[in-house]
């Protein structure tokens, strides 16, 4: 099994802790709350999952996402800016070509982070096309439910990967 949701299973272990980061000076959006990834098993290989709270800071090009254990430690740091994305967890730091390549290496399978800025506020993600369904809109391969403050993203291939997340406390501009 790959590194099968390493950052959320470190959300759980609650010991070690990544320096937080000082509030920032300028303007961003932040999104938080809790989210849950879930990636389906089938006959040959069981399924995979993990939860967090989280917090999503910046935009598509330039943020962060932040992951924290029940009992409040910042367990993992994803930041990226164009040509550099990272991961600090408490043991090290590594570097990835991009967000596809992090998410991949982490739960096994890539997931859009640069769309979940819009998804998160139930809207399609403006850098790639999308069709509306009843219950919300299908893009870039997943079928996204939003029911702010929650959301259900599925990707509709094989292995179906189900990430929900409920916002909490969450605004625009306010770091």
């Amino acid at each position: 099994m790959k590194a099968a949701l390493l950052v959320l299973a470190l959300a759980l272990a609650g010991c070690a802790q990544v320096p937080k980061t000082p509030p920032s000076t300028t303007a961003e959006t932040r999104l938080g709350g809790r989210i849950s990834v879930t990636v389906a098993g089938d006959a040959h290989k069981r399924g995979t999952g993990g939860a967090a709270s989280f917090e999503l800071f910046g935009g598509p090009q330039a943020g962060r996402l932040e992951l924290t254990s029940p009992l409040g430690s910042l367990v993992a740091r994803a930041s990226w800016q164009p040509g550099r994305v990272t991961l600090q967890t408490p043991d090290d730091e590594r570097r990835f070509d991009d967000l596809d390549a992090l998410t991949r290496e982490l739960l096994g399978e890539p997931v859009p982070v640069a769309a979940l800025f819009d998804w998160l506020q139930a809207r399609p993600w403006a850098a790639a096309p999308h069709q509306k369904t009843a219950g919300g809109f299908e893009q870039l391969g997943w079928r996204i439910e939003p029911k702010l403050p929650s959301l259900v993203a599925t990707r509709l291939a094989d292995p179906v990967v189900t990430l929900r997340a409920k916002l909490e406390g969450s605004d625009e501009g306010t770091p």
